[in-house]
């Protein structure tokens, strides 16, 4: 399944009304414009998918088509840039040290850590984002699970493991799919909040705390299970 984008934005955007002109924007330094694209072009790709036009993208600059491809000489460049700073760029790689700062309680360490997760990274635009790029069956979304998300959630369960004094001897899809369990849930409800616009009643930190406590309430059971699959 493709995301769709709207050619009304495109054509919008660069229609010109009968008796005006081109509008030309403002003369700025290389990496002042080069900023200036990529975040309008975040923008863009995150209301409208992927395959929104950079013909808008430019109008919205101020700038012509051909001078935005002097920047991304393609538009493969541009989304691999947009990847780089938007999806990745939140993500703050302190957060692998304070989920392993054992002198602190596992459930204080989870509660920290997706609290500003979410204020940092599940966003309205950021989901939107990511979202639109798993429909357009680009490479952000599995990316971004292969390079960041599946050593979070063998950090959370390694570390959960060790308070418990438990070993890990199941099959590191198994960790994966534990790990899915908190992760999942917290990630879902960043997108009932900004994309479904539900979930506003309760506080975020009470949520948090909730899904945080009932995963480490049931972890040994899933331990127990997937070593009792995998005997």
């Amino acid at each position: 399944m493709k995301a769709k984008s709207t050619n009304l934005r495109g054509n919008q955007a660069v229609a010109k009304k009968p008796g005006t002109s081109k509008k030309k924007g403002k003369r700025l330094p290389y990496m002042e414009r080069r900023a200036q694209i990529l975040e309008k072009a975040t923008e863009l790709f995150s209301e409208y998918g992927l395959t929104a036009q950079t013909r808008a993208l430019a109008a919205d600059c101020g700038i012509s088509q051909r001078l935005l491809y002097r920047f991304f000489p393609t538009k493969e460049d541009l989304l691999r840039e947009v990847y780089d700073t938007a999806i990745l760029g939140p993500f703050q790689a302190v957060w692998f040290a304070e989920l392993s700062d054992r002198s602190r309680p596992m459930h204080d360490r989870l509660c920290d850590f997706y609290n500003e997760y979410l204020d940092a990274v599940l966003v309205r635009r950021w989901l939107r984002l990511f979202l639109y790029s798993s429909l357009a069956e680009a490479d952000m979304a599995p990316s971004y699970i292969s390079s960041i998300i599946t050593k979070l959630m063998e950090t959370i369960v390694a570390e959960a493991a060790h308070e418990r004094g438990r070993p890990l001897n199941v099959k590191p899809e198994a960790i994966h799919e534990i790990g899915w369990i908190i992760h999942g849930a917290i990630s879902h409800y960043g997108i009932r909040r900004h994309i479904y616009h539900a979930s506003q009643v309760i506080p975020q930190e009470q949520v948090v705390e909730m899904h945080v406590s009932l995963f480490l309430s049931g972890f040994d059971a899933m331990i127990a299970q997937y070593a009792k699959i995998e005997a």
